[in-house]
């Protein structure tokens, strides 16, 4: 029983050994398959620096932006020009930011998993990153649209590093009101890309978004307010009564939509029509939720959130289709 039990593992091994099967080998398959792995890992931990979620807004605002800009006749290599510079220069701001707030995002659950708060990234990797990337899109609109563009990415990554990121979100309430404007600019920077200057409806849309910002960052925060308290942010939700929370986003709403109305001056009815009904639907959730909070029922801040996204995308798209079609505006122009 001996005898045959080692002939069994030696015609085993000689068997294996034939096949080309030995720990070397395996290791070497192990090592080959877990490079591409690391790659992964490493692009996508870059990528979630650039919090691509965010520069949506960008795509949602500045396309329409350029179309309302030239009724609809612009270039769409210019669109597209535009659309990189812009993402770069919003990437470069929030990778930025992301270092600045490495400390903070590790003590919050929402942004526990970002790179920098897991340390899959290195910080000074980090920063060269958001510095090339910024520098790139000054350059970038510069080169393919004009030099006022490209000196408004970099204002814009100016003003939402260092007055929004280091000098408002961790010393006032009012953080987002103020910080949001960053959040504005790319409706400027398509406007400009396309006219070279800045003009009326630009700072109309600026506004829209400007108001649009604090409900629509404030809901968020309701939901994580503890997480605001454990990481020492003062955002409005956590050092405010919920009454007194809901009640400046119903002021906010409200200005949201008498602003977009007031663009309907410089479009046509189909934008106009949109905005009204949006807006009537806008404020119906808003004031839902502040009555909601007044009655002392439970209610769901996320709910608004998640709406005011569908908001922005709708009102922009009228704006988007409006413009296309050239449709008469209420000036006759």
């Amino acid at each position: 029983m001996t005898i045959t039990k080692r002939k069994t593992i030696n015609i085993a091994k000689t068997t294996a050994n034939d096949e080309g099967v030995d720990c070397v080998s395996i290791r070497e398959r192990h090592l080959s398959h877990g490079a591409p792995s690391r790659i992964r890992t490493t692009v996508l931990a870059y990528l979630a620096l650039t919090k691509p979620r965010v520069i949506e807004l960008l795509l949602v605002t500045a396309i329409p932006a350029m179309l309302l800009a030239d009724r609809g006749s612009v270039d769409p290599l210019l669109i597209l020009n535009t659309l990189i510079g812009g993402m770069l220069a919003a990437a470069g701001a929030n990778t930025l930011n992301c270092v600045a707030d490495a400390d903070i995002d590790k003590k919050m659950k929402r942004t526990a998993r970002r790179p920098l708060a897991r340390d899959t990234v290195p910080t000074r990797n980090a920063l060269i990153f958001g510095l090339v990337l910024s520098v790139g899109s000054f350059f970038w609109l510069w080169g393919t649209s004009n030099l006022l563009s490209g000196l408004l990415a970099v204002a814009t990554i100016a003003f939402y590093v260092f007055v929004y990121t280091l000098l408002l979100k961790r010393r006032t309430s009012q953080n987002v009101v103020w910080g949001g404007a960053a959040g504005c600019m790319p409706v400027m920077i398509g406007w400009s890309a396309v006219t070279g200057t800045i003009q009326w409806p630009a700072l109309v849309m600026f506004a829209i978004i400007f108001f649009w910002t604090p409900p629509h960052t404030w809901a968020l925060a309701m939901r994580y307010k503890d997480d605001y308290k454990a990481a020492g942010v003062p955002m409005l939700p956590a050092v405010a009564t919920e009454r007194q929370v809901t009640r400046q986003i119903l002021i906010y709403t409200w200005l949201t939509v008498l602003t977009t109305l007031a663009l309907a001056l410089a479009t046509g009815w189909l934008y106009a029509s949109v905005a009204v009904l949006a807006g009537t639907w806008f404020l119906v959730m808003a004031h839902q939720l502040y009555n909601g909070v007044k009655r002392g029922e439970p209610v769901k801040p996320l709910r608004l959130f998640l709406q005011s996204n569908n908001y922005l995308a709708v009102v922009f798209a009228a704006l988007a289709v409006d413009s296309v079609l050239a449709l008469p505006t209420l000036l006759g122009s």
